[in-house]
């Protein structure tokens, strides 16, 4: 056990094995920070990538093997520690020498600087019946080994909730030829990312598909017969059977430490640019954060990605090891849906104005502006499209909405300058 020594205070403890934790672990590395480092993830698994998890490993297109975000040898190569299964619960600061964090198992690891990369939980159903045996969330590789394996036995899946991971799930299932309800208590899909258009695609493909959706739908609750879950009842008294409930009602960041640690936190741990926390030595990257909106000045807007994992962390790791901060990117995101890629440039949420680039039966792109200004888009099987939209947002350049619209011009040919 390593003893909490102030000399021993020299490195940088990362709390979480993501996606993020493990992008500040590698990037400081890069820099030739020279320190100790040392990652704690709560998780027994080495760590691992989670996109795949609702995609191509519920699908069963990949392994465990297939989600390694590096292996034990490179770990080894790079001088990073690695400590799976370590749940820290307990952390003590001194703003002039570091700290030290307590694990679950009584493990001390001290360190210099302290970076939470703690990610976020699924959000819990809130009615009776949520623990009965068959009904899931999928978050962790634990959750995602669990539905896959239950879809093999499934014949009537009822997914709650039709964001990202929802659909996603649902796309699986219905590939598999089981019968698949999505009830969401919105009017339309992804209401809270999107524009109507993209919902009603969306809605549209996964009709062909054989996929049930049940929107503006509230759940009273679960019915089981003995311990596992039979059947779903809806507010207005409808039932929908199901041997199989997958619960994708979003995340909830997880801040208790930072809370502990007295950090600013707003839904998310309230971070900087370079995502420094309230607190001198402490940052914060990936789930767990949120950050200024790069729209609506004075309001923060968390981000759940693998990209802004990935950029939050290079941010982190740069002001760790005192060089100057990376370029900001332009934020992005995918999701795979059977045939369908769907890719989104920038960030839509503050828009007054949207543009559809279309109709086309198996295409779609919708494109954001603000005050006339290009903003964000959303592409489907459009790659050429959510690539002239990326690289304008990165020049600080704009597509006028006439433009935009004109499906006989590629859009690369009608970037131009903001006025």
């Amino acid at each position: 056990m390593e003893t909490g020594t102030r000399s021993a205070r020299d490195g940088v403890l990362v709390v979480g094995a993501g996606e993020a934790g493990v992008r500040v672990a590698t990037a400081l590395r890069e820099l030739d920070y020279q320190g100790r480092i040392v990652v704690a993830g709560d998780e027994p698994h080495q760590p691992y990538s989670r996109p795949p998890l609702s995609k191509a490993f519920l699908g069963g297109r990949a392994d465990e093997d297939d989600l390694a975000l590096r292996t034990p040898d490179y770990f080894r190569a790079a001088g990073i520690d690695v400590r799976t299964g370590r749940a820290v619960t307990h952390v003590e600061l001194d703003d002039a020498s570091g700290g030290e964090a307590t694990c679950a198992d009584g493990e001390v690891i001290p360190f210099g600087k302290l970076v939470l990369a703690t990610g976020a939980r699924a959000r819990p159903l809130p009615f009776e019946g949520a623990s009965l045996e068959g009904v899931c969330t999928l978050r962790s590789l634990r959750d995602a080994a669990t539905v896959r394996d239950r879809l093999a036995e499934a014949e009537r899946v009822v997914i709650i909730g039709a964001g990202f991971i929802g659909l996603e799930a649902a796309a699986v299932s219905s590939a598999r030829g089981l019968a698949t309800t999505v009830v969401e208590r919105e009017e339309r899909l992804l209401s809270r990312v999107c524009a109507e258009p993209l919902s009603r695609f969306l809605r549209d493909r996964h009709g062909e598909w054989g996929v049930r959706f049940e929107l503006g739908a509230d759940v009273r609750g679960l019915v089981g017969d003995g311990h596992r879950v039979r059947e779903v009842v809806l507010a207005d008294g409808r039932v929908l059977p199901a041997d199989l409930v997958l619960a994708g009602v979003g995340a909830v960041p997880e801040t208790t430490l930072a809370e502990k640690l007295g950090l600013t936190v707003q839904r998310g741990i309230v971070v900087d640019a370079e995502c420094r926390t309230s607190r001198e030595g402490v940052w914060a990257v990936g789930d767990c954060t949120v950050a200024p909106h790069p729209h609506l000045p004075g309001e923060v807007i968390g981000a759940e990605s693998v990209q802004n994992a990935n950029d939050q962390a290079k941010a982190a790791a740069a002001a760790i090891a005192g060089v100057a901060a990376p370029q900001a990117p332009v934020p992005w995101f995918w999701s795979d849906q059977r045939d369908l890629k769907l890719q989104i440039a920038g960030i839509s949420n503050g828009h007054d104005e949207y543009v559809v680039r279309g109709p086309d039966p198996a295409e779609l792109t919708v494109l954001y502006y603000r005050a006339g200004v290009l903003i964000a888009a959303e592409s489907v099987n459009r790659p050429k499209d959510f690539m002239a939209v990326k690289r304008a947002l990165a020049a600080g350049r704009t597509i006028p909405p006439a433009a935009a619209a004109d499906l006989d011009v590629p859009l690369k040919e009608s970037v131009a300058d903001r006025e």
